[in-house]
């Protein structure tokens, strides 16, 4: 008897299962359809931006090399030299060599214009100069943040990325074993098969090993992103660097030493006001209250531990106005090491030379530690091995949004002229679970939220009732 009135039981659980799925498959096919063409678009600029700054150096400054000696001239002639070679501009930015044969860089800005200058720190002669973020690595930096145009470019990519993140959501569901099949077919895909069958294992494996890693990349990116980034994580996650010392503080933040799109600054201190010069805060620095200038700032960074070690390359930020402060950073974002646990940030007052603030990796918030470790992740500068994955990884984002538009394209009926979308599903006693995950994708990343919902209710309101749009889109 038991037996006999469970069976029919079991039928609505397994329609309605299949339900789910069908949605789930209908909510990956539209979410590919718009996240495909962005997940390209990131993924080769990020190879070129990850493989210029390799081989020819962030700042372009790779492009020289000089021959070891047994002195270097002091980093002031250096400066001199730059300053020297552009007419009425005025010193900026200073990033010391990297190793031994490497060139010192100046920033010199005269007016609007920013122009890099390579020095060789041997004998101070100027070696070559470039407008400053005007190579390859900053062109594809551009689109990657972007797309050129601004703040639209960039929400359009932040919608992007959360429709991501339901991408791998729902292709993890649907890749989940089931109707007796194994782990191992998933795991391995089967080289035997052919036509749009071969299509499908090799989008499901990869997929699947993909998943964890693009995950990583894309709320690492959100991060950075205006909306979610800048609304809401970053405000805060922001090191409240009122706490270091008793220094005033400046309406300018940290971002104001980012160059352009270019993010130069850890992602917890950009939204940071800035310390001001011209007090009696701080802590002792330079010693004997001497004011701070280019060489005892330089030597002060080299005995405090910057420039130490095989990543000798650090940064220096000249003060901008009466109230600037020196700032020495070394970052792995900015390619100046390959260990995100070294990353150091220290302010100078330029008059007391007191230090107003000296902000360590162990001293970031959990967020700010965890953005530490997976934007230089993201940016393949940890080292060699980081190097090799992300291009991999890269190179399988590609094939994955490539095999997505084939399978679309070998499942559709020759000559079809509509969208052969995946039904909607009739049976959708599942609801409650798929509206979970509708919810929680809006309370976590809401301009994805927002325009899912408004999909969803022009897919209910319009879509489906409108016969033209349902048969072109269906």
């Amino acid at each position: 008897m038991t037996l006999v009135t469970s069976m029919p039981a079991e039928k609505p659980a397994i329609a309605s299962t299949r339900g789910f799925y069908l949605a789930a498959w209908r909510w990956h096919f539209y979410a590919g359809l718009y996240v495909a063409p962005f997940l390209i678009m990131l993924a080769i600029t990020g190879l070129i931006m990850m493989w210029s700054a390799t081989l020819v150096g962030r700042d372009g400054e790779k492009a020289f090399s000089v021959t070891p000696a047994a002195t270097k001239t002091t980093v002031s002639q250096q400066a001199d030299a730059a300053l020297a070679n552009v007419p009425d501009g005025t010193l900026a930015h200073y990033i010391a060599p990297s190793t031994p044969e490497s060139v010192a860089v100046f920033r010199v800005d005269r007016g609007e214009a920013a122009i890099m200058v390579a020095v060789n720190p041997y004998d101070a002669q100027v070696l070559g100069q470039w407008d400053r973020r005007s190579a390859l690595y900053d062109l594809a930096n551009s689109i990657h943040s972007d797309l050129l145009i601004g703040t639209i470019g960039d929400r359009l990519i932040e919608i992007a990325a959360g429709f991501g993140i339901v991408l791998v959501i729902t292709g993890l569901y649907m890749w989940w074993p089931r109707n007796g099949e194994g782990f191992s077919a998933l795991l391995f895909p089967r080289f035997t098969e052919k036509g749009r069958q071969l299509w499908k294992a090799l989008h499901r494996t990869i997929g699947f090993y993909a998943s964890i890693l693009l995950l990583v990349f894309l709320v690492s990116g959100l991060s950075w992103a205006g909306v979610w980034g800048a609304k809401f994580t970053q405000a805060w996650s922001t090191f409240p660097i009122g706490k270091w010392s008793d220094a005033p503080l400046s309406d300018a933040t940290h971002a104001s030493m980012n160059h352009g799109s270019i993010k130069d600054v850890p992602w917890t201190l950009e939204e940071a006001p800035m310390p001001m010069s011209g007090s009696d805060a701080g802590h002792p620095g330079l010693g004997h209250g001497q004011p701070a200038t280019l060489d005892n700032v330089i030597a002060f960074a080299r005995a405090i531990g910057f420039g130490s070690g095989s990543d000798q390359r650090f940064q220096l930020n000249f003060p901008k106005d009466e109230t600037g402060v020196w700032s020495i950073s070394r970052d792995t974002m900015s390619s100046d090491s390959t260990d995100p646990l070294s990353d150091r940030t220290v302010h100078i007052d330029r008059y007391t030379g007191k230090v107003l603030a000296d902000i360590k990796y162990e001293n970031y918030g959990l967020a700010g530690k965890a953005m530490a470790l997976g934007v230089s992740f993201h940016m393949g500068t940890i080292g060699l091995w980081n190097l090799v994955l992300v291009t991999v990884y890269c190179l399988a984002v590609i094939f994955l949004s490539v095999s997505g538009f084939v399978l679309w394209w070998k499942r559709r009926p020759k000559g079809a002229s509509r969208l052969v979308a995946p039904a909607y599903p009739a049976d959708m006693r599942l609801w409650k679970t798929g509206a979970l995950v509708m919810l929680v994708t809006s309370l976590l990343f809401p301009l994805t939220g927002a325009t899912l919902l408004a999909v969803l209710v022009i897919d209910m309101l319009l879509i489906r009732r409108i016969k033209p749009l349902k048969r072109a889109l269906s």
